[in-house]
């Protein structure tokens, strides 16, 4: 899969991309990631990318054209990549996004600075805006990271073990399970006992029980999209019923 990430900032990127996991899976050739200086397209000697906006207003405005430019060079190589821009105005970045994403042959990804682009880069030029989060950043350079490495992790071959992604919370729309290693005891917190059983059905049907009851808990807007059984249904009945009667013998 490749990357083509277009910035002001190429810099950025140096180590994030040549660290870890990404860094090993650039060096297997499982991924390509570029980065281009969109200051490099523009066509005067100061290389100027953005301008005051029209009707006023604070701040400035990345123009139009360097950034068609650098897309359209991108494009000329691979004229069906996916254009993508980073943006807090974008739809909600999730697991589902990423493995669809993941699924891409190649995608140009546009960090935004300042006050954004130009409206009619998003008019013309992008396939797609995504947005990490309900917060703003100086720029969409970490967004871009965030992205290319919850990407990433999910093309075959990139992580040591496939199934590590199938285990990761959000997989299946629910959180990963606790996890555990040495020592077994740690100031009187002990591992779980089933953990050390060697009984793997009893461990995963613990782990199975415990990534039901930690999104319960703390994101039960997921299990609306879980993939539920007739059995963890009735297990959550059981335990949030028994979390009420907790709460009301403890007056909350």
């Amino acid at each position: 899969m490749r990357f083509d990430i277009l910035t002001l900032f190429p810099d950025m990127f140096s180590s994030p991309l040549r660290e870890s996991i990404l860094g090993k899976a650039v060096e297997k050739g499982l991924i390509q990631i570029r980065t281009i200086n969109i200051r490099d397209f523009t066509l005067d000697k100061h290389q100027v990318v953005d301008d005051t906006p029209y009707g006023g207003g604070q701040g400035m405005v990345m123009k139009v054209e360097p950034i068609a430019r650098a897309i359209e060079s991108v494009k000329s190589q691979n004229p069906s990549a996916r254009v993508v821009y980073l943006t807090p105005q974008g739809r909600p970045f999730s697991q589902d996004l990423a493995r669809s994403l993941s699924t891409e042959p190649h995608l140009i990804l546009l960090c935004g600075r300042y006050e954004g682009v130009d409206e009619r880069v998003r008019q013309l030029l992008i396939d797609e805006e995504i947005s990490i989060g309900d917060y703003v950043l100086t720029g969409g350079e970490l967004a871009a990271m965030v992205l290319v490495d919850a990407v990433s992790r999910l093309i075959p071959g990139v992580l040591g073990c496939d199934r590590s992604a199938e285990e990761d919370s959000f997989f299946n729309f629910l959180l990963e399970y606790p996890q555990y290693t040495r020592p077994f005891n740690f100031k009187g917190s002990c591992v779980p006992e089933v953990l050390l059983s060697g009984n793997h059905s009893a461990i995963s049907f613990w782990r199975k029980r415990e990534a039901l009851r930690r999104t319960a808990l703390r994101r039960p807007d997921l299990l609306a999209k879980a993939n539920l059984s007739e059995e963890d249904k009735k297990f959550l009945e059981e335990m949030l019923g028994q979390n009420r009667r907790e709460k009301a013998r403890n007056g909350v």
